[in-house]
């Protein structure tokens, strides 16, 4: 296998900068004639806006503009928009109310734009901020979706009765009920998952610069998927054209969905470096990343599952309530409905499933996607029901899943909340998993446990997502004058490795050298056109919009080899780089026909000159990544203390291109798992809407000795929906974590006579529910 083939584990290319201090984020960009910004935010979550007195502030030294809410209305530019659209019971359309960049009449929670003040530098922006005198007549706040949705509730938009957003359903809920009234057993647990701020290592940042000479702007900003922020701005808010407006994304430090949405910052960036003439560069502190990044999850949840004498699942029935926060992020209505409904079927049979979900509006940050995006939410729940269902039923847990996966041969699986499976082998997951943890001596190190006064749990968790589908994807392949080879794609890297595995799969397609391809991304000046990353998607779509180009590269070569070898075009064949006219020795290589086609005076008669060819990949249905992840821990009940003794995953993620990468992408993603179960949790005030976790004093990120050492095997089964088989990874790993890991606890916790439990599982919160009165009853 030569060095970049796909399968090699070849290390990241791209962290040579960044480990040399030579990466290049927004915030180290810029531009000549410098301004800075300080963002005015609200101080409480819901009141009206009385005053806003810009007048000190103006006379304050450096102060080149400030600008208010008041303005931005004058102005009439658009709201932020929301990407999509939900129809809810009875054909009645989402409440979508406006969403301004900056207020100008009612601020709906902490951390709302009331002003942008630009200066000569950050300093005497944030001094003269200070100096603005701000009347709020505060409203009552509501930030529970039970406090939102009860009568007489204080509402978060005036126009939308009880802040219900939607009333969205899946499956035919008497159907449900009906296999219900029939069944033998029926487990049910309510579940809440927690909200959690995403917290990249590097925040939110931006910088706009017009150009009065070309009526042109041009943005730098932090983002997963410039495309979709120029399309956003450019049609939705600011009436740009796009040809008139650049977007460029540079490196990024971490992602996990916060960085797909256009924000607030990016639109009053753009919009007042017109007003001012200079540019303007805005980095956010980690306040304001609390404050004003979208958050993630905050569902309550009721679940019940259906089952008969023998542990046949008959039905499942779920009620989610979904909190939108105060107003609706870009994808956010599809997070709780589309994305995580249609997953519920879990790797089971499960005939008939029904699924409603309502969600509202509080006084609270918006919510959309984070790592998983309702993919983590759906296996949670089953996961854990399954769990409780063996747990009652006394039927062991392996068994129970055994009886009722779906079988390969039973692919594609067509499930009741409307997706189609297209491959996956569940119970050899199971079983390899089961047999990497030796599962079957469990009972004995429970019981070295007990004598050492500890408490041992043992958790699986069988997970599915969806991954690799949706929009198209571009990728161009430049064959330069200089001997390199330029790889230009649509999708942003922010973490990931692409620079490293797009660069590979090109080599192995090519049979070019590694070092010879460089990538090129992040700017719509130089990228056609581009979707952007999230959703695992970037190698299994951009992948084979890679293996489309190369295919149309190998096709204009043969016009080459055929005219120089002397050889009709379909004898021509291609492998490792080298072309061959079929049963000869005549060979060309593939770099020395890419020389002959880039000068008029060597290239064929009537050949169009230069090779540079592009393709667009649209898939045509998502792929299912899954796997099965099995934690064991060991909780000290004197201090509540977890430790995760043990923690093995085998994933199915198709097509491996380099183990190395996919080990880092899947371990990531279980630690982000994890820290939502042990101790990641954005708390609120109930009264007033303040953050009372705003910060990394409060709220707690997993640190590498919260953390296992990762046992990992491949079942490696290819999609067939997928050209090169590519399932995806980005967030297989938080998905499968999250049940595990809490099913390992709860485990340990029943040996007491606890039945169920919500995240996180602090020390605090597990002492507590160890020690209280009645520690039969569920940790609340």
């Amino acid at each position: 296998m030569p060095d970049g083939a796909i399968g090699t584990p070849i290390r990241r290319r791209e962290d040579q900068r960044f480990l040399t201090g030579t990466g290049q984020y927004v915030d180290d960009v810029n531009r000549p004639g410098q301004t800075y910004a300080w963002m005015v935010r609200s101080s409480v979550a819901h009141a009206v806006i009385k005053r806003v007195d810009t007048s000190k502030a103006e006379a304050a030294p450096g102060v080149v503009k400030i600008l208010t809410g008041a303005d931005w209305a004058a102005d009439e530019v658009g709201g932020l928009p929301c990407g999509w659209q939900v129809i809810g019971k009875n054909e009645v359309p989402m409440h979508e109310p406006p969403h301004p960049a900056l207020v100008a009449d009612k601020v709906r929670h902490v951390g709302d734009n009331l002003a942008i003040v630009i200066a000569e530098t950050k300093a005497q922006a944030r001094d003269a901020a200070e100096l603005i005198e701000i009347d709020l007549e505060e409203l009552p706040a509501v930030v529970s979706m039970a406090d939102a949705a009860a009568d007489g509730a204080a509402l978060v938009h005036d126009d939308v009765p009880n802040n219900l957003c939607y009333d969205w359903e899946i499956g035919v809920k008497e159907d449900a009920d009906a296999v219900f009234a029939k069944a033998d057993h029926i487990t049910t647990l309510e579940l809440v998952n927690n909200r959690l701020v995403a917290n990249p290592i590097e925040p939110r940042a931006a910088l706009a610069e017009y150009d009065a000479a070309g009526d042109h702007y041009t943005l730098y900003t932090t983002s997963q998927n410039p495309h979709v922020i120029r399309l956003l701005m450019g049609a939705f808010v600011l009436s740009i054209p796009e040809h008139k407006l650049r977007i460029v994304a540079p490196d990024v430090g971490g992602g996990f969905g916060a960085k797909i949405y256009h924000y607030a910052e990016e639109a009053i960036l753009t919009w007042a470096s017109k007003k001012v003439r200079r540019p303007i560069k805005w980095t956010a502190d980690r306040s304001d990343s609390f404050m004003t990044d979208a958050q993630g999850r905050d569902h309550v949840t009721k679940g019940e599952l259906a089952l008969d004498k023998d542990g046949t699942f008959l039905g499942l029935r779920v009620q989610t309530n979904a909190n939108m926060g105060g107003y609706l992020s870009t994808f956010a209505p599809a997070i709780p409905t589309y994305l995580y409904a249609t997953l519920l079927a879990g790797l089971y049979k499960t005939p008939v499933i029904y699924c409603n979900v309502k969600a509202y509006f509080t006084n609270t940050v918006p919510v959309d996607a984070y790592r998983g995006a309702g993919r983590p939410e759906a296996c949670y729940l089953i996961e854990r029901l399954v769990e409780q269902a063996a747990r009652e039923t006394g039927i062991d847990k392996t068994e129970i899943r055994r009886k009722n996966f779906i079988a390969v041969a039973e692919m594609p699986y067509q499930t009741p909340v409307a997706l189609e499976y297209d491959s996956g082998d569940f119970i050899k997951n199971l079983e390899d998993g089961l047999k990497a943890t030796d599962y079957d001596g469990f009972a004995a190190r429970r019981a070295e446990s007990e004598a050492r006064g500890k408490l041992r749990g043992i958790g699986i968790a069988n997970c599915i997502e969806q991954s690799a589908g949706g929009p198209p994807e571009w990728a161009q392949i430049r064959f330069d004058p200089s001997g390199m080879v330029t790889l230009i794609m649509g999708t942003h890297n922010h973490g990931q490795g692409h620079e490293t595995i797009f660069r590979q799969m090109l080599a192995d397609l090519l049979g070019l050298e590694f070092e010879q391809v460089r990538l090129l991304q992040g700017d719509t000046d130089v990228v056609m056109a581009g979707t952007g990353t999230f959703g695992s998607r970037s190698s299994g779509v951009g992948g084979a919009s890679i293996q489309a180009a190369s295919n149309k590269i190998i096709d204009k070569c043969k016009l080459v080899v055929s005219h120089y070898l002397e050889a009709a075009v379909e004898d021509i064949e291609f492998g490792d780089g080298t072309f061959t006219v079929a049963g000869t020795d005549k060979t060309m290589s593939l770099m020395e026909a890419a020389k002959n086609a880039q000068s008029f005076m060597t290239a064929p008669p009537g050949f169009e000159v230069g090779l540079d060819e592009w393709a667009a990949w649209s898939p045509p249905a998502p792929t299912f990544p899954n796997g099965c992840h099995v934690a064991e821990v060991e909780i000290d009940p004197d201090t509540g203390t977890t430790e995760i003794v043990r923690y093995c995953m085998v994933d199915d993620v198709g097509t491996v291109i380099n183990p190395l990468l996919l080990a880092g992408q899947v371990h990531g993603g279980a630690v982000q798992g994890i820290g939502q179960i042990m101790c990641e949790n954005m708390v609120w005030d109930d009264e007033s809407g303040q953050m009372v976790s705003g910060s990394f004093m409060d709220y707690t990120m997993p640190r590498a000795d919260d953390c296992p050492s990762f046992e990992m095997a491949e079942n490696e089964v290819p999609s067939p929906t997928n050209p090169m088989g590519i399932k995806g990874a980005g967030e297989a790993g938080c998905v499968g974590a999250m049940p595990a890991v809490m099913n390992a606890v709860v485990d340990a916790l029943a040996t007491r006579g606890i039945r169920t439990f919500d995240m996180p599982a602090s020390p605090n919160r597990i002492w507590h529910a160890l020690h209280a009165p009645g520690s039969q009853q569920a940790a609340e």
